[in-house]
């Protein structure tokens, strides 16, 4: 499944890069983080319960930044592991100056979901996804705000 989009953030291009290579900040973004281990600068861990209908799916998620051009460009590895569902995430963003002021992000993820969970289907699974990007882009542009604040 492949999920894209654009997002523009009322702040300096280097106050978003910032956040978005904080893996603290990027922490309080991600929806249901119960805990979250910071290994290097490249490689990350989280603890989630993805909320899934009536209940959730806990998953440890394991991050690593492939590729890095500050302060444009990034790309993660993202794969996860949970009871009934295997997560595996490419992921990038490119950071621009934006017309007026400001900075655009232009984002793409491609996600797989393997297991019971993933064989929901597309259908099914594509507004969870889209509700959970949603939640975590409002969640970082509050981070971006309170970063610069």
């Amino acid at each position: 499944m492949n999920v894209s989009g654009e997002r523009t953030f009322a702040a300096p291009r280097e106050a978003v890069w910032r956040v978005l290579n904080d893996p603290a900040s990027m922490a309080r973004t991600m929806p249901g983080v119960e805990g979250f281990d910071v290994h290097d600068d490249r490689r990350w861990t989280a603890n989630v319960k993805i909320p899934l209908g009536l209940g959730g799916l806990k998953m440890k998620i394991d991050m690593e930044k492939v590729e890095e051009r500050e302060p444009e460009h990034a790309a993660l590895k993202i794969k996860g592991n949970g009871v009934g569902a295997m997560l595996s995430m490419q992921t990038s963003f490119d950071l621009a100056e934006a017309d007026g002021g400001g900075t655009l992000m232009k984002w793409a993820a491609d996600v797989k979901i393997a297991g019971p969970v993933g064989s929901m289907g597309q259908r099914v699974l594509q507004p969870i996804v889209n509700q959970q990007v949603s939640h975590v882009l409002s969640a970082l542009d509050r981070e971006v705000q309170s970063s610069v604040a």
